[in-house]
């Protein structure tokens, strides 16, 4: 199963995989796709250097990707105290308040980054000392989750060979990223984990493929866990399938994670079992559904702040959440595709399942002719 998308990054199937660890990342490339690592996580750049040099180290030779979140508008930028202090006191008091009722403990001492720093990766700022720290690394590709990047964003990373995607939510969306010289575009569609936008996958597929044109590779993201939603991306004209929630339930990811309730959360959840807010970052991005996701829906929460106020918000609660162990209150951005992970699985195991029931999934659909 080849597709020009294959050629153009130097895989063997048609798969990417988007995954906040560099552990995941690796794997997915070993294992014949393209490992993307989400950068926003790294407040320093130097962690970012050091997650992407072992890469270099681990991925056999084998093509790898980045992704950054450079927001077309450029959210309030400053240090963490400083913008801490824009953070109203009534949201401050409702966290703490809603951790009390949720029975989360507090953090003990010297556990990880300083209190209120939050995830800086969202700043601009931030997210170009991300580029310049991946420009010096041999990444094939280079995404912005968030639209197209800056100008001349596009033009350093195309002077040093990497290609170029931006998700889109809309088709207008994907024809603005694709005039801005835009290489690859994701059409991510509303049921995907993270941000995402309003529009399905089964029609904002076609709808980006057919307004960007036969010249512009298109990989449709969101709902797409299995090899038949694989295939099924191919049908709706994709060039190629985004995966990012399927890998929250690998070996890998759980063993890097470390996060005692993140597994049986994950296990747990249906479907149904995912809620769209804007309370994880101040964008919608789609969430496990759980107690801390209720408590924000209840009569007199407060509205959610913009990106990046909600994150400094948010960030020593999640900490907290996660640390407790409690599978009812995990923080976690993820798809409607979580109903799929029903067992823990090493990577080369997921793509090798993936591409196994694509290929099948096609070989059936040709014999209907």
């Amino acid at each position: 199963m080849r597709t020009r998308i294959c050629d153009l990054l130097g895989v063997a199937h048609p798969i990417v995989g988007f995954t906040p660890s560099e552990h995941v990342a690796a794997a997915i490339s070993r294992a014949g796709g393209l490992g993307v690592l989400g950068c926003v996580r790294f407040n320093d750049p130097g962690e970012l250097d050091d997650a992407l040099t072992w890469m270099d180290a681990h991925t056999d030779g084998h093509p790898y990707g980045i992704d950054v979140v450079m927001p077309a508008k450029v959210p309030a930028e400053g240090t963490p105290a400083d913008l801490r202090s824009l953070i109203p006191p009534g949201h401050l008091d409702f966290v703490e308040r809603t951790l009390l009722q949720l029975g989360v403990p507090p953090l003990s001492a010297g556990d990880g980054r300083p209190a209120g720093d939050g995830v800086l990766g969202w700043l601009h700022s931030v997210a170009r000392q991300h580029v310049e720290v991946a420009l010096k690394h041999p990444a094939r590709l280079i995404a912005n989750a968030l639209g197209s990047p800056p100008p001349d964003v596009i033009a350093a990373a195309h002077e040093r060979g990497m290609l170029v995607a931006a998700l889109a939510g809309k088709a207008a969306h994907a024809r603005a990223h694709a005039g801005s010289g835009v290489d690859i575009i994701v059409a991510q569609g509303y049921e995907a984990g993270g941000h995402t936008g309003e529009i399905a996958s089964m029609v904002l597929v076609p709808e980006i493929v057919d307004a960007v044109g036969a010249d512009v590779p298109v990989l449709a993201a969101g709902g797409i866990g299995c090899g038949r939603q694989v295939a099924a991306a191919l049908a709706l004209g994709a060039d190629g399938a985004w995966l990012g929630s399927i890998w929250l339930g690998t070996e890998e990811n759980l063993l890097a994670t470390g996060a005692e309730g993140l597994r049986p959360a994950l296990l747990a959840a249906t479907s149904s079992d995912t809620v769209r807010s804007r309370i994880f970052s101040g964008k919608p991005a789609r969430l496990l559904k759980n107690r801390w996701t209720d408590a924000w829906q209840q009569p007199g929460a407060p509205d959610p702040l913009p990106m990046p106020l909600q994150n400094l918000l948010v960030s020593d609660a999640h900490r907290r959440l996660m640390a407790s162990g409690d599978p009812a209150v995990v923080p976690m951005p993820a798809g409607q595709i979580v109903g799929r992970i029903t067992e823990v699985r090493p990577v080369a195991d997921v793509i090798a399942d993936l591409v196994r029931e694509a290929s099948q999934t096609l070989d059936r659909l040709a014999g209907l002719r």
